[in-house]
Order: structure tokens, then sequence, then C-alpha cells
């Protein structure tokens, strides 16, 4: 009975201990121990833990809810302070965007999806895609009307000189093979190259309209280029490049045309005149050398065009002069087109320049007192004061 005394007293105040706990501990059960090396160790309490977290969510709540109200009232009050509709436009545009549409007012584009027609092309790229894809230029601008003419002009020229040289080729074969046989005049020979020649004319023709037509259009494209705010130096630069002498008219310096129109017609004439002259002196020396390497093949004697009158070394001589005359003029022609561009656009830079009589400089002479330290004292300084008035 004895034994059993301690028993008794512990089992009658365990209902006084779990009566004195607090409700919300009695119903809430405590992390387990876990056994570790060396003792008991008692887990992190989970009702701290919990109520912690509680309390870091519920003040992060209201910051979140401050801050969220401070915004508000700024947004509001810039809102009643805004003078442009730059907020419709806004909203506008993130609509669009986010339904995938497309949407343009009548002075710009707001959104336009995709690489291929983007509002934030430059000016470069569009001519560049334009002398890629014909008229891509056209459909950026939006000026679709112009697209049965470019067609058109492009697809008559290059049909008209495809089978224009298709005439050329034979002749112009026939008259090379009677030509390296011998140059003597004859009147088919006569008859033959005044046919060749009226066909040539007719295919440079058929090809300069097509060219002309292209070159036009991507010039079209760039002026007409408006979609994002382009200076004028960088449009007289760009058609400066297309074309000589669209820059000078974009520019309005008109008197410059005629300079640069001619200038290059001058070169192009001497471009062909030299080739002609290396071309004639080619063949003479050719025919001339093969004679006298195997004179047994011709018994009628030499049959280039001067009959034996003139050496090889003559010939081969003005050979090398054509050919070094044409190719000196390839190069001012590609330093003209340099120096255009460059007029081009410093006449664009210099379109504003103001040239008023607030413009002055004046220089006045001037003297002043520095001192030297080798000296022990002040020196006079003589110079000359240059103030400048924009």
């Amino acid at each position: 009975m004895k034994r059993l005394r301690p028993i008794f007293l512990l089992l009658l105040t365990l209902p006084l201990l779990t009566a004195a706990l607090p409700a919300s501990a009695q119903h809430l059960p405590r992390g387990q121990r876990t056994i570790i090396r060396g003792g008991m160790r008692q887990r992190p309490d989970s009702l701290r833990l919990r109520a912690d977290s509680l309390l870091e969510r519920r003040l992060r709540a209201e910051a979140d809810s401050l801050f969220t109200a401070d915004f508000r009232a700024d947004s509001a009050m810039l809102a009643l302070h805004r003078t442009d509709d730059l907020a419709t436009l806004d909203s506008i545009a993130l609509a669009e965007f986010e339904t995938g549409g497309i949407r343009r007012d009548s002075t710009r584009r707001l959104f336009r999806k995709g690489w291929f027609m983007q509002d934030s092309m430059g000016l470069s790229k569009v001519c560049w895609m334009s002398a890629l894809v014909p008229g891509y230029g056209q459909i950026y601008n939006r000026q679709y009307w112009k697209l049965p003419i470019l067609y058109g002009t492009l697809g008559a020229g290059l049909a008209l000189y495809i089978h224009e040289n298709k005439v050329y080729k034979p002749l112009k074969r026939t008259y090379d093979a009677m030509t390296d046989r011998s140059l003597e005049r004859t009147p088919e020979l006569d008859a033959l190259q005044t046919k060749m020649i009226r066909s040539n004319t007719r295919r440079q023709i058929y090809l300069g309209v097509t060219i002309a037509s292209y070159i036009y259009f991507i010039g079209d494209a760039a002026v007409q280029y408006a979609t994002n705010d382009v200076s004028h130096v960088k449009k007289a630069t760009t058609l400066a490049c297309i074309c000589p002498g669209a820059g000078q008219i974009y520019n309005k310096s008109y008197w410059k045309v005629p300079f640069v129109i001619g200038g290059f017609a001058t070169l192009a004439y001497c471009i062909d005149w030299n080739n002609r002259g290396y071309q004639r002196f080619k063949k003479a020396y050719s025919l001339l050398a093969d004679y006298e390497q195997h004179p047994d093949k011709y018994p009628d004697g030499p049959t280039d065009e001067f009959h034996g009158r003139y050496s090889s070394t003559f010939l081969r001589n003005l050979r090398n002069n054509y050919r070094r005359n044409r190719d000196l003029c390839i190069i001012l022609t590609g330093g003209m087109y340099i120096l255009q561009i460059i007029d081009a656009h410093v006449d664009a830079h210099l379109r504003d320049y103001d040239i008023s009589d607030d413009l002055t400089m004046n220089i006045e002479p001037m003297v002043d007192y520095t001192y030297m330290p080798a000296s022990g004292g002040h020196r006079p300084v003589v110079g000359f004061n240059m103030s400048l008035n924009f």
C-alpha cells in the first residue's frame, strides 16, 4: 500500500496541472523530442515560430498597403496636373498591345508588331530593305498606289532588256568571229556592225530605264520616310548615296546639280571612250603578234586594222595607255561620288547656319602681368585677345 501512494498522488495532481495551462496550449501540439548523441535535445517551439511568421506577414501587408496608397496618391496628383493626352495614348497603346492588334492614327503609328514592319526601323534600314526588296519602302510608308507603277516599269524594262539582249548576243558573236580573222572593212562587216550598234543602243536604253526607276523608288522611300523624326542631314546624305545629285536637290542647291551630273556624264564618256580604244588596240595587237609568230598562216600579210603599218610594240603601248586612262577615270568617278556625298552632308549642316550681324570676331592687343618665381617679381606679358560673338 505504501508503494502505491506516490502513484495516487501523481494521478490526483495531474488534472490540476492541466487546468493551470492556457487554453491555447492545451489544444496545440508541441514538437517531438529528438534523441541525439550525448543526451536529449528539444526541437524549436512550433507555437512561437508560427506566431512570429504571422506577425511578420501582417507587418509586410501593412507596409505594402501604405506604399500602394502613396503611389496611387502620387499618380492621381500627376494625372490632375498633366495638360497633354499622353495618358490616353499610353492606355490605348497598352490595350492594343494586350490584345495583339495594330492601331494607327492620322499622324503616326502607335505600335506595329514584327521585325519586318516595325516603327523603330531607321532610315538606313528602310533604304537597304528597299534595295533588296523593291517596293518595301512604299509598303512601309503605306503608299500602295505606287507599287503598280514600280513593278510595271521594272517588269517592262527588264523584259525588253532581256529580249534585246537575246538579239544582240548573236550579232556580237558573229562580229567577233569576223574581226578575229581580219579587220578589213567589207560591206557585210559594215552592215553587221550597224545592226549590232542599234541593238546595243536599244538594250542600253531599256537597262537604263530599269535602273533609273529602281533607284528612283529607293529615293522616294527615303524622301517619304516620316515615321520617326529624321534630321535633314541624314536624309540629304542618304539621298546623295542613293543617286548622285539627289542630295543637292534635297538641299535646294540646284545650281550644283549641273556640275554633278555633268561631271559624271563626262567621266562616263571618258571611261567608254578609253575602253573602246583599249579593245581596239588590244585586238590589233593580238592579230599582229599572232602574225609575227605564225606568218605562214597569213599568206596575204597582216590582218590587223593597220595592215602592219605599226609595230607590235607601238600597238601594245597604245593598248596599255588606254587601259590606264580607263582605270584612272573609274577612280576619279569614285572620288567624285564621295565628294558629292560630302558636299550634300556639309550643305545640309549649314542649311540653318546663322550669318546675321551678331556673328562677329574681334582681335585686340592685350597686356598682362604674371608672377615669375625665377625673376622674383611680376613680368609683363604681351599678346592678343580674340572674342567671338554668337
